[in-house]
């Protein structure tokens, strides 16, 4: 049995041709003569050579294309043909196909005899089949395959996926795959039992448990594969991403690259499904949200977070404001840079809450307001500073902000009186976005027209347009200060 991963191929992973479909196509007419039919030989890719020893010159998987230019006059008397096909087999070659005309006026029958007794397919071009038709028909042969093949992996990856959100996931996850795949899926434990399997039952279920003791230690290799010998069955084995010792083992009739991929995302999502359940991380932070609403204090939670007595709230947005919505995987992509999994998608926000003790470093990508740390109990306000926080980054197109320590206007001022009073005064531009935007900006920037410009990426006399329609609709001043700063007041609460 073999314990180490497959080299990398020899070929490309786009599915071969079978050589009946090449035979198949009526345009080319082509006709095989000798070798054997079953199993299909199967085409990778077409060559033509003339030379007397094209060993040096394959790869592997060619249907070899020759006029007989090469053959000498007195080829049939002695071993030419035997040498020649003997070392088309020795390079890995697939099939050969012969020119009929303008060299030869038929296949020369010591050739036929040869690729018998070698058992290569032997195909016969007739004279009004170019080469260059026979190698077009085999990369449009290959085109339909790749497309098919990119198609069922495509259509396995969402059933996957789906099978992951029902309410038996892993059973699921794994029935879908012996069914993608046409065999069986069994799922082992870190002690090597099994905890569930799909599909029809396999002869080899020893060696399929042998393969997956090779990738479970922790230092093993990610994946292996094997085939049984008695079974004739192609066996694979993946280490999940989990660190707990769990592997997912498949057994299939073939194996092929998209077999491969399509077995690498059942992986992925057993590694999830497994992992975060699995580990005493994940069960202490379902342990705290079952304890939370179930109406335990938050100071006796806290510790179940894997935190200190004092956390840190982040609130964040894309850059892009014309971008998508930030998606869960994108959040904990960003909570995993922050250091932290408790993560929340409310919206356009991402809100990220960590032990105080980490640094928190602007993201790429991502505009983030940072609240003082807090304990437990004052979470809640620890919130709150991170949305102003994240409002004043966005109006000063700041990459990171941070609630400054000491106590600022508005903790002076209820948040729900201070949110009536924004929405009285700014009832006027309340209904046109682009004016509260501008206004903000331009209040952020003190009242700089070519910086606002430049920050909403429009004509400065956009933004005296913009800023003179705020004047005409508040019925204000926006030259007196203190009516800007009323107002910076309200729009930060807006």
């Amino acid at each position: 049995m073999s314990t180490l991963p497959d080299p990398a191929p020899s070929v490309p992973p786009t599915p071969p041709v079978p050589l009946s479909a090449l035979l198949a196509r009526e345009d080319l007419a082509l006709r095989q003569i000798a070798g054997p039919t079953a199993p299909d030989p199967a085409i990778h890719w077409a060559h033509a050579s003339e030379m007397a020893d094209p060993y040096p010159y394959l790869l592997g998987g060619e249907l070899l294309l020759t006029a007989g230019v090469h053959i000498p006059e007195a080829a049939g008397s002695g071993t030419y043909f035997d040498d020649y096909v003997s070392r088309i087999v020795e390079a890995g070659g697939a099939a050969l196909g012969f020119g009929v005309a303008p060299v030869h006026d038929s296949v020369p029958r010591a050739l036929v005899e040869a690729c018998d007794a070698y058992e290569l397919p032997l195909v016969e071009v007739p004279p009004r089949t170019t080469f260059s038709g026979v190698a077009r028909a085999v990369w449009q042969l290959m085109a339909q395959a790749r497309l098919a093949e990119l198609r069922r992996v495509t259509e396995a990856q969402q059933s996957l996926a789906a099978a992951a959100s029902r309410p038996d996931p892993v059973p699921s996850v794994l029935r879908q795959l012996a069914q993608r795949v046409g065999g069986r899926a069994v799922l082992y434990g870190p002690d090597g039992a099994e905890i569930a399997a799909a599909g029809r039952e396999t002869d080899a279920a020893g060696s399929l448990a042998d393969l997956a003791a090779v990738v479970r230690p922790t230092r093993g290799p990610a994946s292996a594969t094997d085939t049984d010998p008695t079974a004739g069955t192609r066996l694979a084995a993946y280490a999940l991403g989990t660190g707990q010792g769990f592997v997912l083992a498949v057994a299939a009739p073939e194996r092929t690259s998209g077999d491969h991929t399509i077995a690498s995302v059942a992986a992925v999502l057993l590694a999830l499904l497994t992992g975060e359940h699995q580990s005493g991380t994940g069960a202490a932070r379902s342990s705290a949200l079952v304890r939370l609403l179930l109406g335990a204090a938050p100071e006796t939670v806290a510790p179940l977070l894997g935190g200190g007595e004092r956390w840190t709230v982040v609130h964040a947005r894309p850059e892009a404001a014309d971008g998508p919505a930030p998606d869960p995987v994108t959040a904990s992509a960003l909570g995993t840079a922050l250091g932290s999994p408790l993560v929340d998608v409310d919206g356009d926000v991402v809100r990220v809450l960590l032990p105080a003790g980490r640094e928190v470093a602007p993201q790429p990508g991502w505009t983030c307001g940072v609240s003082a740390p807090a304990g437990p109990r004052e979470w809640p306000s620890a919130d709150t500073q991170a949305a102003r926080a994240l409002a004043r980054a966005r109006a000063t197109r700041t990459p990171l902000v941070r609630h400054g320590e000491r106590a600022a206007l508005s903790d002076l001022v209820p948040e729900a009186d201070a949110a009536a009073h924004a929405r009285t005064l700014l009832a006027p531009i309340a209904g046109a976005p682009a004016l509260v935007d501008t206004l903000r900006t331009w209040l952020s920037l003190h009242g700089s027209w070519d910086r606002t410009a430049v920050a909403l990426a429009v004509h400065r006399n956009t933004v005296r347009q913009r800023i003179a329609r705020c004047t005409a609709l508040l019925g204000t001043d926006l030259d007196d200060p203190d009516v800007r700063m009323e107002l910076w007041f309200a729009i930060r609460q807006y």
